[in-house]
């Protein structure tokens, strides 16, 4: 085992000023200071008197002297060929004072509301464990295989990706050129290197477009339901965004409704290809709708491609950026696809977006992490993440057909039932109305089980209960236990609403979908 470095840099001996004279009892106080502080914890070793005396510049018999003081005090103990400690026995005593002198939550600072929101959404957005049914977990066949290790020790080690100075906020040109290339041929979306802008995943574009493109009391169309991420974002804006939440059906957002109650909005977020969280794609006369209103009232377009790539059953849908490139805001991610922690992500943007995209994009994070730009471009210019996306989809649609044969033979149909849908990482169980999905969310993450409630990604007039179950390549063995976990779970929150669980009616959705 390695030893620790011997703690000689601490800013409590830093205020010894031997211009007041009695350097040891001021270094005796520094140093019970730092211990009482935590700036030294029990068991750091201390640098002998020499070391000590020479950073500090003073005779060695003062350091000696402070170290004896306590030694004897009990603050510092001494081992044989060892050295100096602080002692082992101070630790309960250190945790116990600094919890009696741990401020309560009441502080006499006040905040602004937008912190006390921002600290309610912390809540919402705390990762779920990896076990079933978590969203997007890479494990087992989804995980990248040893091509992605190789890329990454070969460009992080020498060469383009190897550690440098500054980069382009912009993102590497090779990964844009990739980036380029690679949607023509999977989405049907046609547009140079120079207008994508590589970003820390979908949520960093989302925020850059809410601070960019809306004034005031701008009105923007939003999905009922959608992604909690985009609503969170627009609901906290400092230009006070007016939302309008517009209802989907199994042909996507009703663009007929939303131009009825909001006709001037500035922008619609929609996800077309893959609606989320229901999973269905926006219709031809809904697209055609859509972006005849976007290019009327020269509004915005922000194409969220969720989930794009994994339709089981035929090809997957073509982008809504084709319909109208000069007015639609193309956001995808590589998060789903190969593995979340990567935080790579891209916006497509018309030509007039990307200078005040990336001038903000400066100000959050200067650029996107290098290294990983360069392993993600070999990756696709080489063939490998059309591969990889070939064989997940593979990994999900056998894991999507093993969840919806257990579900059926463990739960009844009388207190819950699977949304159709062909394609995506997850699928959505609808609970009978009158259960609440994030009582039993909770209650199935105490017994391990990683579910989402869906009512928050509903507007409060739209509310319907269930939850997001993810397709990741779970062991059916595992996905069988935690389905059963979750089947006690509902049927005992069932019994104390007093509704039937053999019932043989089956839900509906009233109408969502």
């Amino acid at each position: 085992m390695a030893r620790m470095a011997k703690v000689i840099d601490l800013p409590s001996i830093a205020k010894i000023d031997k211009s007041q004279g009695k350097i040891s009892t001021q270094l005796t106080l520094a140093l019970r200071e730092a211990v009482q502080c935590g700036d030294l914890k029990a068991g750091d070793s201390l640098p002998s008197s020499r070391e000590l005396a020479q950073t500090l510049k003073v005779a060695r018999g003062t350091v000696i002297q402070a170290y004896d003081q306590l030694l004897a005090e009990g603050v510092f103990e001494a081992q044989a060929r060892s050295g100096t400690f602080v002692s082992h026995r101070l630790s309960k005593t250190i945790q116990l004072d600094k919890k009696a002198k741990t401020p309560s939550s009441d502080s006499s600072i006040s905040l602004p509301q937008s912190a006390h929101a921002y600290a309610k959404l912390l809540k919402e957005f705390q990762p779920l464990p990896h076990v079933p049914f978590a969203v997007s977990v890479p494990i087992g066949r989804t995980q990248p295989n040893d091509i992605w290790r190789k890329f990454g020790n070969k460009f992080r080690s020498r060469g383009v990706g190897a550690p440098t100075g500054y980069d382009e906020p912009q993102g590497i040109l090779s990964l844009r050129v990739a980036i380029a290339d690679y949607v023509r041929r999977s989405r049907s979306v046609h547009c140079e290197p120079e207008q994508i802008v590589i970003t820390s995943g979908i949520q960093q574009a989302l925020y850059i477009c809410s601070q960019i493109l809306f004034e005031h009391n701008d009105q923007v169309w939003v999905e009922d339901p959608a992604y909690r991420g985009t609503t969170a974002i627009l609901e906290n804006a400092p230009q006070q965004i007016e939302i309008f939440r517009v209802p989907v059906d199994d042909e996507g957002l009703n663009v007929d409704h939303a131009s009825k109650v909001a006709q001037h909005a500035r922008a619609a977020f929609v996800t077309p290809s893959h609606q989320y969280p229901l999973g269905m794609p926006m219709s031809l006369a809904r697209r055609s709708a859509l972006t005849a209103w976007a290019k009327q009232h020269r509004a915005w377009i922000i194409e969220d491609d969720y989930d794009s790539e994994l339709r089981y059953h035929g090809q997957p849908f073509p982008a809504l950026h084709a319909m109208a490139p000069d007015q639609v805001i193309y956001l995808g991610t590589f998060s789903k696809v190969l593995f979340p922690s990567l935080r790579l992500g891209y916006a497509i943007l018309p030509q007039a977006l990307i200078a005040p995209f990336c001038g903000l994009r400066v100000l959050i994070d200067r650029h996107p992490p290098s290294a990983d730009q360069h392993v993600l471009a070999a990756f696709i210019q080489e063939g490998y993440l059309e591969r990889h996306i070939r064989r997940i989809r593979k990994v999900y649609a056998e894991n999507r057909l093993e969840l919806i044969k257990i579900i059926e033979q463990n739960l009844p149909r009388s207190l819950a039932w699977l949304q159709p849908g062909d394609q995506g990482m997850h699928m959505v169980l609808w609970l009978h109305p009158q259960l609440n999905d994030l009582q039993i969310a909770t209650a199935a993450l105490d017994v391990g089980v990683s579910v989402k409630a869906i009512s928050t990604t509903f507007s409060k007039q739209q509310q319907h209960v269930g939850l997001i179950m993810g397709l990741g390549d779970f062991d059916p063995k595992h996905m069988l236990k935690a389905i059963k976990r979750l089947a006690q779970i509902i049927e005992q929150a069932a019994l104390k609403h007093n509704l039937n669980v053999h019932d043989e009616h089956h839900l509906t959705l009233h109408g969502a979908v």
